[in-house]
């Protein structure tokens, strides 16, 4: 079976390096890297990392308006996939790639395989969500992380297709945990005791394009006197650096490039919370036992706060600050993710023809 793999972004890296291993066991794989995260430390660290293969096709195309940056991807993708003729096409998560990639494969009528279908923040002012309810009603064969995921579908009339698999971050992350032990010396690095710190993240727009929410939320780090490190997402830090705040960070927060995936386990693994309004990191927050404060007014991911791991703190300032010296999770913790999703999702794939 020939599949055909689209890529873009970090957390796509991460939930494939599992799943590409198996699929290669069996089957053809060609990998195509739309480049939307296109700096060398959004990407190819994470294909050295987690070894995952090189990319067949690098598209290479960048930033841009989301129209512009879908479409571009749209054209290239169908390129690649008249070429190829797969037999399938698989997709991960709500990115621009993930779109374009579905979107390119049902105009020719390939089938669509969508890893972590069904998640639902309920707000269409995201263009993630937007992303995820088209990918979903575009995709033949739908992997849900949670039973939330699958109810969400059946909610929406998507019932055929779906099946309930786990998570694959949680595969990956199982996997890395203790190489990133061992090989890691990120706390050293900056001076970071275990449990005495926070990890900062900011990139959606709603945060890192607004000024008074990014000097809010940097205000509340300040106030909170806990020592912080941020990696900066390259177009937040172009932000930043617009907005006035770069030169005038607080000296309590250490600004850093974007870290490996081994460097970031660690630093998630061992801090005191972390801040984020990241869809991914709030699911490997909860997988590492590390309390998560949410900086937005929804989430994908509410079975995390249902199970009292995290909290939505918006961007406001007094509650980020409040939240970071009181925010106590609940002393149980439940096993929300499993395990083996991606041998589950690969056995469905290989035997997609057969049904």
């Amino acid at each position: 079976m020939k599949i055909i793999s689209v890529l873009g972004a970090r957390p796509q890296f991460i939930k494939s390096s599992p799943v590409s291993r198996l699929i290669r066991e069996k089957n053809t794989e060609i990998l195509i890297h739309t480049g939307q995260h296109y700096d060398p430390e959004m990407s190819e660290i994470f294909f050295k990392e987690l070894n995952i293969p090189k990319p067949d096709y690098n598209l290479g195309i960048g930033s841009g308006s989301h129209g512009k940056q879908t479409g571009e991807m749209l054209v290239k993708i169908e390129e690649i996939l008249s070429l190829e003729r797969p037999d399938l096409v698989l997709v991960y998560g709500d990115t621009n790639s993930t779109l374009a990639g579905a979107l390119a494969a049902a105009k020719l009528h390939i089938p669509v395989a969508h890893v972590e279908a069904g998640l639902r923040s309920f707000d269409r002012g995201m263009p993630e969500e937007v992303n995820r309810v088209l990918v979903d009603h575009l995709s033949d064969i739908l992997f849900c992380p949670t039973q939330t995921a699958v109810d969400n579908l059946y909610s929406e009339g998507i019932k055929k297709g779906v099946f309930l698999t786990g998570d694959v971050m949680a595969d990956a992350l199982i996997e890395n945990l203790t190489l990133a032990e061992k090989q890691s010396p990120i706390l050293e690095q900056y001076s970071l005791r275990s449990g005495q710190y926070l990890v900062l993240t900011i990139h959606r727009p709603s945060n890192s394009d607004n000024p008074e929410c990014m000097n809010d939320i940097i205000r509340a780090i300040s106030d909170s006197g806990v020592k912080t490190i941020f990696p900066v997402h390259p177009r937040t830090k172009k932000n930043l650096i617009d907005f006035g705040i770069w030169n005038k960070m607080p000296d309590n927060i250490i600004l850093c490039d974007p870290l490996g995936y081994l460097d970031m386990i660690m630093v998630m693994r061992h801090a005191l919370k972390i801040l984020t309004d990241s869809g991914g990191i709030q699911k490997e927050s909860y997988i590492l036992h590390t309390p998560c404060l949410t900086l937005r007014d929804n989430t994908e991911w509410v079975e995390t706060v249902n199970a009292g791991w995290n909290t939505l703190v918006g961007s406001e300032r007094s509650r980020i600050e409040k939240m970071i010296h009181t925010f106590i999770p609940e002393p149980t913790h439940p096993d929300l993710f499993g395990s083996g999703a991606s041998a589950k999702i690969v056995e469905i794939i290989t035997h997609y023809e057969d049904r």
